[in-house]
C-alpha cells in the first residue's frame, strides 16, 4: 500500500499486522481497547526537529518553531515540544493552562484567537506569554486597559489578513479578505491598528502575524504572504517610522492522507520563503525579521493512528457496502465538517491487498457520521481491527461526546513501547459535571 511505503513510521510484521511506532497495531487495539488514538513519538519529534533546523539554517536573525497546538494539545503533547526547544501557539485559555500545567516556558507561548475573554487576557498577561496575537481594536484596547491597571506593557502582534487565496477548502481558509480573523490588508484596517498599537500606553507593537490557510501544498502562496507582509512592514515605517523586527508567517504545511496528495519536505517551503524574505528585505533596506513559524497538523497528523474494531458489514446489492465501526464522526469529524480523505485499512491483514468498496459507517444515530465513503479495504467481518491513518491532527483535539459516547484514550508509541498519555472516559466522566 503506498502510504505504509511513504510512512517512516508504519510497516507490516510476520503476522501480517499493521505496526506502528514498532508495536502491533491489533496488539495495542486489545490491550487498550477501540476506538483508540496513537501516536509516534519520534515521528513528533523529528518534524519539530527539522522544522527548527531548517529555521536555524536558513535565518541568520533566528526565529522560533511555534507548534499549533489546536491540532492536538494535552499536557505530553507540550512536554515533547518543550524538550523540543520549540515554542507553542495556544488559541484558548485551556490551551494556555494545559500548556502551564507541565512547566512550558510562557516567553515562548503566542496566544492567538478572534474573541479572546477578558479572564483570558488576565490569565495570559498573569503567566507571562511571550507575544499576544491581537485580532480586532476592541481587543487592542480592551488588553491595553488591562496592561496599565496591573502596571505592565505587553508585546503584541497585530494579525494580518493578506487576502491571498491559499488554494485549499473554503472552511480553512484563513487569509482572504473576508474572514472572522483579523485586520484585513487592502482596505485599510491593518494600517489604522498599528498606528493605534503604536499610540497605546499599555502594549508594544513587536511585529506582524498572517496564516493564509491549511493544509497548503504550493509553495508560492507561502512566499507571497512574506513579500505581502514585508511590504507592509515597509510601509509601517515609511508612514509611522516605526521598524517592526519580529513576523509570524503562521502555518497550514500540507500532509499526505490520501494516494493523490503530494506535500513537499518542509526544507523546500522554508527554503523557498526565506529566499524570499531575504531578498524582499533587502530591496526595502529592511532587516531581515526574527521569524516565527507555526506548524501544527504537519507536526502530529502523520504521528498518529486511530484503531477500531469492525462491529458489522451491510450491503446493499447494487448501492453500496458499509462496514461499521465503533468509533465516527465523535473521535473523527473531520469527514462530516469536510468531506477529508483519510487512508484506511484492516489492520490484522494489513498484508493482503485491498479489494472491496466500502464506506466506513461510525455508530453514531446520525446518518451523516462516515468516515469515508467508496474507499478500498480489504475484506472484513465482525472483530476485526480497521485502522484510519495520518489522524494524529484535528481528530482528538476536535472530539466530542455526541450520543453520550466517551472520548477514547491517547496512547504514545516509541521504539516498539507503548503507554497512555491520556485516559479514555468512562460513563462516569460523561455525567461528572451534570447536576
Amino acid at each position: 500500500m503506498f502510504y505504509l511505503e511513504s510512512s517512516e513510521s508504519l510497516g507490516i510484521n510476520e503476522q501480517g499486522h499493521l505496526t506502528v511506532g514498532g508495536c502491533d497495531a491489533v496488539g495495542l487495539a486489545h490491550r487498550y481497547g477501540t476506538p483508540l488514538y496513537v501516536m509516534d513519538e519520534t515521528v513528533i519529534r523529528k518534524a519539530l526537529a527539522e522544522y527548527k533546523k531548517s529555521i536555524d539554517e536558513n535565518y541568520e536573525n533566528g526565529g522560533m518553531v511555534a507548534y499549533a497546538s489546536k491540532a492536538c494539545s494535552f499536557k505530553e503533547i507540550y512536554r515533547i515540544v518543550m524538550q523540543e526547544n520549540c515554542g507553542i501557539d495556544v488559541v484558548s485559555g485551556g490551551e494556555l493552562y494545559t500548556a502551564m500545567q507541565v512547566g512550558f516556558p510562557a516567553e515562548r507561548i503566542y496566544f492567538h484567537g478572534n474573541n479572546k475573554t477578558e479572564a483570558e487576557l488576565r490569565m495570559a498577561l498573569n503567566y507571562g506569554v511571550g507575544r499576544i496575537v491581537v485580532d480586532n481594536l476592541p481587543e487592542l484596547y480592551r488588553l491595553s486597559d488591562i496592561s496599565i491597571s496591573i502596571g505592565k506593557k505587553t508585546n503584541i502582534y497585530l494579525r494580518i489578513t493578506p487576502g491571498i487565496d491559499a488554494h485549499t477548502h473554503d472552511f480553512v481558509k484563513t487569509g482572504q479578505i473576508d474572514s472572522k480573523f483579523g485586520f484585513t490588508l487592502e482596505n485599510g484596517d491593518a494600517l489604522k491598528a498599528v498606528k493605534t498599537a503604536i499610540k497605546l500606553d499599555g502594549v508594544e507593537l513587536k511585529g506582524l502575524h498572517c496564516h493564509i490557510g491549511s493544509q497548503i501544498f504550493e509553495e508560492d502562496p507561502f512566499v507571497f504572504a512574506a513579500e505581502t507582509m514585508l511590504d507592509f512592514m515597509a510601509q509601517i515605517r515609511d508612514v509611522t517610522g516605526t521598524v517592526l523586527t519580529e513576523l509570524n508567517l503562521g502555518g497550514g504545511f500540507g500532509i499526505r492522507y490520501a494516494e493523490n496528495d503530494c506535500p513537499k519536505a518542509y526544507s523546500e517551503y522554508m527554503r523557498a520563503v526565506s529566499g524570499a524574505v531575504k531578498a524582499r528585505a533587502a530591496k526595502l533596506n529592511l532587516p531581515v525579521p526574527f521569524i516565527v513559524i507555526e506548524p501544527g497538523r504537519s507536526v502530529v497528523a502523520p504521528a498518529g493512528i486511530t484503531l477500531y474494531t469492525v462491529g458489522a458489514v451491510k450491503d446493499i446489492p447494487g448501492i453500496r457496502s458499509y462496514v461499521s465501526i465503533d468509533g465516527g464522526m465523535t473521535d473523527n469529524p473531520r469527514y462530516a465538517l469536510y468531506k477529508s480523505s483519510y487512508t484506511a485499512l484492516i489492520a490484522n491483514k494489513a498484508d493482503q491487498p485491498p479489494d472491496c468498496k466500502f464506506t466506513i459507517a461510525g455508530r453514531c444515530c446520525e446518518s451523516g457520521d462516515l468516515i469515508q465513503e467508496n474507499t478500498m479495504l480489504q475484506s472484513c467481518q465482525h472483530g476485526d481491527i480497521m485502522a484510519v491513518l495520518a489522524t494524529g491532527a484535528y481528530n482528538y483535539s476536535m472530539s466530542s461526546n455526541y450520543n453520550r459516547l466517551p472520548r477514547p484514550a491517547v496512547v504514545m508509541v516509541k521504539d516498539g513501547e507503548s503507554r497512555i498519555v491520556v485516559k479514555a472516559e468512562d460513563y462516569e466522566d460523561i455525567v461528572r459535571n451534570d447536576i
